[in-house]
């Protein structure tokens, strides 16, 4: 059904049924009733996409992140959605996988889809498709990275004090053998929670060559946490490590999986800690120590500053917004375990 049937339909100018649409307040109240039952009796859906082509300017906002089967970012996605839902913006979820090459495919098909802005995780804070994105009239906010371009907002956590915090509490419950799981390191935040427990080794007095053990993974999963927890078990037990720190929760569920299955006493064996305190990690078959993050609220924010730049070009004032993180100790790191 097209607006051309509605107005025959309703006696009046394709002209009128596009003010009914557009411009209700200047159409008389009889010829508005007219036209919205015609609208009614024959089930015509506006084309908003049309609409917005001729405005240049949309009522959608792109949402990528690295991991949609991450429920850390599944967390971030509700608060970014509470927020664009309640100014009438409809949000397109995109997942890149950690794929330059895929992240960039979506960027196109969001500049492609008028946009209005784009919320985005990088893979690289300084990527050129997101500054041509700015130049081109699409808005970008930095969610859950730091932007070091004044001219771009950004929200994030303070990763860095996140890996200070778990290695501390590691430090102090009597480790001396620690292994940090994580991976890629090209990825920011596995980057700063590294160097963020190797400040925690150097302030106790320990050495990053004598104290701590890296294994990499190609990912942040469960899959990738449940090699590398094997990865450590293979080493011989005088020397492998009593404590691991994980780069997120789902590494550590992981690891505590095969650690419970090879029955690997947690913690009194190993002790465990994990990252972004996600609902599971409290719920686990041996509750998860973990460095919670404000996830709901990192969207939301995200969200709040590229409406505001939206609605208040004028005005508005570039923000890189840093929450602080907050170690939550459960019974996977509680005790402390002697040296053997």
């Amino acid at each position: 059904v097209s607006i051309r049937d509605v107005a025959s339909h309703a006696g009046v100018s394709v002209g009128t049924v596009s003010n009914v649409l557009n411009r209700p307040d200047i159409v008389a109240p009889t010829t508005r009733t007219r036209v919205l039952a015609a609208i009614t009796e024959l089930g015509f859906v506006p084309n908003d996409a049309a609409r917005q082509l001729r405005r240049g300017k949309g009522r959608t906002l792109g949402l990528v992140v690295l991991d949609v089967a991450n429920p850390f970012f599944t967390d971030v996605a509700k608060g970014v959605e509470d927020t664009t839902g309640a100014a009438g913006m409809a949000v397109i979820f995109c997942n890149s996988d950690g794929n330059l090459t895929k992240e960039n495919a979506y960027l196109d098909l969001l500049e492609e889809q008028r946009v209005q802005g784009v919320l985005i995780t990088p893979i690289h804070d300084a990527s050129t498709r997101l500054h041509q994105l700015r130049d081109r009239g699409v808005l970008v906010v930095l969610l859950d990275r730091r932007s070091r371009q004044p001219d771009i907002c950004s929200v994030s956590v303070d990763d860095r004090l996140g890996g200070e915090l778990a290695m501390r509490h590691l430090v102090e419950s009597g480790h001396r053998r620690i292994a940090f799981v994580g991976g890629p390191h090209r990825l920011e935040q596995v980057h700063d929670r590294y160097h963020g427990a190797i400040q925690a080794l150097t302030d106790a007095g320990l050495t990053e060559e004598e104290h701590l053990r890296r294994y990499d993974t190609p990912a942040l999963t469960v899959t990738a946490g449940r090699d590398a927890a094997a990865r450590i078990l293979g080493q011989p037990k005088n020397t492998r490590a009593t404590a691991i720190f994980c780069a997120n929760d789902l590494l550590a569920l992981g690891a505590l999986q095969v650690l419970t299955r090879q029955q690997i006493r947690v913690p009194h064996d190993i002790a465990l800690v994990g990252y972004d305190d996600i609902e599971f990690a409290a719920a686990a078959a041996v509750p998860l120590s973990s460095v919670r993050q404000p996830r709901q609220r990192l969207g939301q924010t995200a969200a709040e500053l590229l409406l505001d730049e939206a609605n208040n070009p004028q005005t508005h004032q570039h923000h890189q917004v840093i929450f602080e993180p907050e170690l939550v100790v459960r019974e996977s790191s509680q005790r402390i375990v002697a040296e053997t």
